[in-house]
């Protein structure tokens, strides 16, 4: 590749920060050393100005380089804010989408393009690409990208992502990109003031119901079942009310389905929320952003759409309402509320998803080299879901274990209880008599009369369901209709206990028999 010559000198319409400068030399550098055909990674953290680094880079490259530059992306909405950036540092550039006519191409030196679009032109061979240098790929990790990369065999390709996995596990970025560089960490960043700190409050969730699709992350349908039941939609609220309520929220689902049953219940709620996805008009959105930016305490409740593309400095917190096996995904939707103000240096993220024990803090000191030559290595050691499950505490919600404020122990250790009754040589049914021993004194330190206690045993439902799952576990028989048909002998069991010993509870508890009114 020929060149004049790289400086540093001062930019045009942007100050660039001291980590920003350092990566624009290393990936000169790489520029002098590498054949034309090369193809560099670059990662930086959401927040750290990808957009502006590459601009500036674009900036640099026309100065000092005799070729073109062209910018793919994946949405208009990033085509259009990096058209806008790389107008800020005085470069004159074209967008190639659906709508543009390419008669004036030979007046520009720099595209921005939307890759679908890109595709098709270049299939129609409608744009002359025969000039450009350097291809510059915004959010790399996605896929869509790749099949371009054979009419660019002459050109240096530069990816930049906050995450050097790919979208497609079968599809390792390692494959199409030659070298990664990374770039300064989430850590150093919150640490310097450039990015706000994440406060994580992670919320156990039961996510066995869940099932994998093709492409390595769990299935919209599943999704959709677990997350639009009143038990979630009931803990989703709470959490919110707990952690988040009165500050600008975006919430995250995984299906439309989902996303609506949010809004019905935040709306009935009495909060101000709207619910975004991609099959919102360009004016429905254009409204809702809007909404979103003027309303204090607003909350958007969508589907994938606010991912990437997406700049409100202003939300405070983020709520992870559906779980994922992507690592990049995982970042981004956290992502979205760690951009700084003035007074914010902290958010808040309410993770719905046992996100956090799979994948750790957000900002963790990851290896990402590690990450990009053996993508495999750290995906296969990922918990599983029964793994992180199966150190998890039930919690009562708030309002129920209010109804047991008598009680000491709300826990009961289920697989402690059966591996000392295996080891004792007694049946493993022992260990639903003792778990149908102890609700019962639950139940009847907390109750006046043999009613009382039968009404405080249906509210253990939910404690009752996590105690025969984590049973199934241990006795290694899980089909459905055996754990309903345990859940179900249980109920009527504890009913049946309670009314046979309810009298014989209590003394034992209190000292005396039950007060006759």
């Amino acid at each position: 590749m020929s060149k004049e010559t790289t400086t540093t000198k001062r930019i045009v319409g942007k100050d660039l920060y001291d980590y920003q400068k350092e990566a624009i030399h290393k990936i000169f550098k790489s520029f002098e050393n590498a054949p034309e055909n090369y193809h560099l990674l670059f990662q930086l953290p959401t927040g750290g100005g990808k957009t502006v680094i590459f601009s500036e880079i674009t900036r640099q490259y026309l100065k000092h380089y005799q070729k073109k530059v062209l910018i793919m992306t994946h949405r208009i909405e990033l085509c259009k804010q990096t058209a806008k950036m790389l107008g800020e540092f005085e470069v004159e550039n074209k967008i190639i989408d659906s709508k543009a006519t390419l008669d004036d191409q030979d007046n520009y030196g720099c595209f921005v393009a939307m890759v679908e679009t890109l595709n098709n032109r270049l299939n129609d061979d409608m744009l002359d690409i025969s000039d450009v240098g350097l291809v510059i790929i915004d959010e790399a990790h996605y896929n869509s990208f790749t099949k371009l990369f054979k009419f660019f065999d002459q050109s240096f390709i530069l990816g930049v992502t906050a995450t050097p996995l790919s979208s497609n596990i079968k599809l390792p970025m390692k494959n199409n990109y030659d070298e990664l560089i990374v770039g300064e960490s989430i850590g150093v960043l919150i640490e310097n003031e450039f990015l706000a700190k994440a406060n994580i409050y992670s919320y156990n969730v039961g996510l066995t119901s869940l099932e994998v699709g093709a492409n390595g992350d769990y299935t919209v349908k599943s999704s959709e079942d677990l997350y639009t039941n009143s038990d979630m939609l009931s803990k989703l609220l709470q959490s919110y009310e707990e952690r988040a309520k009165g500050t600008k929220t975006l919430i995250f689902n995984n299906g439309i389905n989902t996303s609506l049953h949010v809004y019905d219940t935040f709306k009935r709620a009495g909060y101000p929320i709207a619910h975004l996805d991609n099959t919102n008009t360009k004016k429905e959105r254009d409204f809702i952003l809007k909404w979103f930016n003027k309303t204090p305490n607003a909350i958007i409740t969508s589907v994938s759409i606010l991912t990437t593309g997406f700049d409100e400095p202003s939300v405070r917190s983020i709520i992870l309402n559906r779980a994922t096996k992507s690592l990049t995904l995982y970042y981004q939707m956290i992502g979205r509320g760690s951009r700084i103000l003035p007074g914010k240096s902290e958010f808040n993220v309410i993770d719905l998803g046992n996100n956090f024990h799979r994948f750790g803090p957000w900002g963790a000191d990851l290896d990402w080299q590690k990450m990009f030559r053996s993508p495999n290595f750290y995906l296969d050691n990922l918990l599983s879901d029964e793994e992180i499950e199966s150190s998890f505490k039930y919690e009562l919600p708030e309002e129920i274990k209010k109804e047991f404020a008598n009680s000491d122990d709300l826990y009961f250790d289920v697989k402690k209880a059966y591996v000392e009754t295996i080891q004792t040589g007694q049946s493993s049914k022992k260990v639903l008599e003792k778990s149908i021993e102890h609700h019962a004194k639950l139940c009847v330190e907390n109750s006046e009369d043999v009613f009382d206690a039968l009404i405080l045993a249906k509210k253990l439902g939910g404690d009752i369901d996590d105690r025969i799952y984590r049973y199934s576990k241990c006795i290694c028989k899980s089909t459905h209709n055996f754990i309903e048909w345990l859940q179900d002998d249980y109920r009527k069991k504890l009913n049946t206990h309670l009314r046979s010993n309810f009298d014989e509870i209590y003394e034992e508890i209190h000292g005396h028999p039950p007060l006759d009114e």
